[in-house]
């Protein structure tokens, strides 16, 4: 208990800004769902069969997974939060849209006839009699809508749309459940305060509610519209995927830029997501610059010729093609890699690989129908992941499980799993006792980092390559692996351990602020 509210001493700042994010997010997003649905029941109130169809959609539309629908809004609208809106919005549909109807159809006719027989106007009908009837019933699906809005809008940080989410999802991949409670409990917290608020609006006039509503939407925008930076200068947005080692990268990049030129605006965005949300990213002009592997580069982000496909390169090799495929089809560029390698790797226990008699990938095959696998998604799928295992080592294992980075070491350390896919330089290997098989048959590319921009962006700020390429050739494997265990087992905020890193290096001076 200590330990979460340090925690929550110890990011009070991050988690004011997050739940502003997640409640503009919100209410946004209740608004836009408001404007549709109403007007729409309001319209089909006297179309029965209409009706019934769009009560349908909106039921069909709510049954669909939440990851599901960001993934097909992505290409279409990118990532961040025009996706996260859009699907909350879809959600927020049908408990507004149903309850407007169900509030206007069951208005008593005669009631309808009065004001009818007063010389009333349909419109006037509306807005002196049916409306503040059935505005019970309708903020009660309100309140339903953003009850629901709040659970759901946490997903927003799998796309890098903030909000209470990045809380809960850096909690899982650092291990650490004070973080991953902060987000649940805040989100919970949100849901239960705006719920019960909405609750007492339906006992107040018609009149008293809407002014209500109306000055709460304003204040929640009010503080996201000045927290958006709209009139500051522009900044360099650096984001980085999820994990401890991107995060130390782009404080790294963040310390250089600022070294090298003290009036840029640099903005970092951790956490950001999955390989393909962040190039994504990148490509549409969401964020500036993050940190790539050329491995990555050839076997995900571009499409290798077929000669290129089937021959072995070093890592020279890969890196140039890796250049020449980003700017050919891309119009980007990949600065000067470190000098590690981030390569995947398979890991089990050190206990299991002695007793087994374990060294390299191909020794997995005497012991083949003993094998339960936990790995990422994005390995499981990857021609440099477990598709080529099967195809290159020839092993076929019984039982394959995908799981997120962080829950596959717990399984494993549990005896859930007996192997897994690692990162050459994860603190886990060394935090829980693992160890690497050879890659025996060379199935695994070279993974070097480097900072990943545009061309046209690299061309309008030589002072950020410059900054950049000094950490050309530099950070060890084992550098890389100790700050990696610096943040996720020793619990070192990432800003600091890539500050001592480079102070130590003489890449920054150490009274620079």
């Amino acid at each position: 208990m200590n330990t979460f509210f340090e925690t929550l001493n110890e990011r009070k700042g991050e988690l004011l800004t997050a739940v502003f994010e997640h409640l503009s997010l919100s209410i946004i997003a209740l608004l836009v769902a408001i404007v549709i649905a109403v007007p729409l029941a309001i319209w089909l109130v006297n179309h029965k069969r209409a009706a019934e169809v769009g009560l349908q959609i909106t039921s069909v539309l709510q049954t669909i997974p939440s990851l599901a629908l960001l993934g097909l809004l992505i290409p279409f609208v990118g990532i961040g939060t025009p996706p996260a809106l859009i699907a909350l919005v879809i959600y927020a549909l049908l408990p507004i849209f149903q309850n407007t109807y169900i509030g206007l159809s069951e208005i008593d006719p005669s009631i309808e006839e009065a004001a009818a027989a007063f010389g009333m106007s349909r419109m006037r009908r509306l807005i002196k009699v049916e409306l503040p009837i059935a505005l019970p019933v309708i903020i009660s699906g309100i309140r339903t809508a953003l009850v629901l809005i709040i659970g759901t809008a946490t997903l927003a940080a799998l796309i890098g749309a903030g909000g209470l989410g990045s809380f809960i999802l850096l909690g899982i991949d650092r291990n650490a459940p004070e973080l991953t409670l902060i987000g649940a409990i805040g989100s919970a917290l949100l849901a239960i305060v705006f719920s019960t608020l909405i609750r007492y609006l339906q006992h107040l006039k018609p009149r008293y509610t809407l002014i209500t509503l109306a000055a709460i939407i304003l204040l929640i925008g009010g503080v996201s519209f000045s927290q958006s930076g709209f009139f500051a200068p522009k900044t360099i947005t650096i984001a980085g995927k999820l994990g401890s080692e991107p995060d130390i990268l782009i404080n790294m990049y963040k310390e250089l830029i600022e070294q090298e030129d003290p009036d840029a605006q640099v903005e970092l965005e951790p956490n950001f997501g999955k390989t393909s949300f962040l190039f994504s990213a990148l490509d549409n002009g969401q964020v500036d610059i993050y940190p790539e592997f050329t491995g990555t580069v050839l076997e995900s982000l571009v499409e290798v010729p077929e000669e290129l496909a089937s021959q072995k390169l070093d890592s020279d090799e890969t890196y140039t093609e890796a250049v020449n495929l980003l700017k050919d089809q891309f119009e980007m560029t990949l600065l000067q890699p470190m000098a590690y390698q981030n390569t995947y790797a398979l890991a089990v226990k050190k206990e299991f690989a002695e007793e087994n008699g374990l060294t390299t990938i191909s020794d997995l095959k005497k012991i083949e129908n003993q094998i339960k696998a936990g790995f990422t998604l994005e390995f499981i799928d990857r021609t440099d992941g477990y598709a080529g295992i099967q195809e290159r080592y020839g092993l076929d294992f019984p039982s394959v499980q995908s799981m997120e980075p962080a829950l596959r070491y717990q399984a494993i350390n549990n005896g859930d799993i007996n192997l897994l896919d690692a990162y050459s330089t994860d603190s886990e290997l060394r935090q829980y006792g693992l160890v690497i098989l050879e890659d025996d048959q060379e199935l695994f590319p070279p993974y070097q980092g480097a900072p990943l921009m545009k061309e046209a962006f690299a061309k309008e700020h030589p002072e950020v390559v410059r900054a950049l390429e000094k950490l050309a050739g530099k950070i060890t494997e084992e550098q890389m692996s100790e700050m990696n265990y610096q943040v996720n087992v020793e619990g070192k905020n990432p800003a600091e351990v890539a500050r001592t890193f480079l102070i130590d290096e003489g890449l920054i001076e150490e009274g620079q602020e």
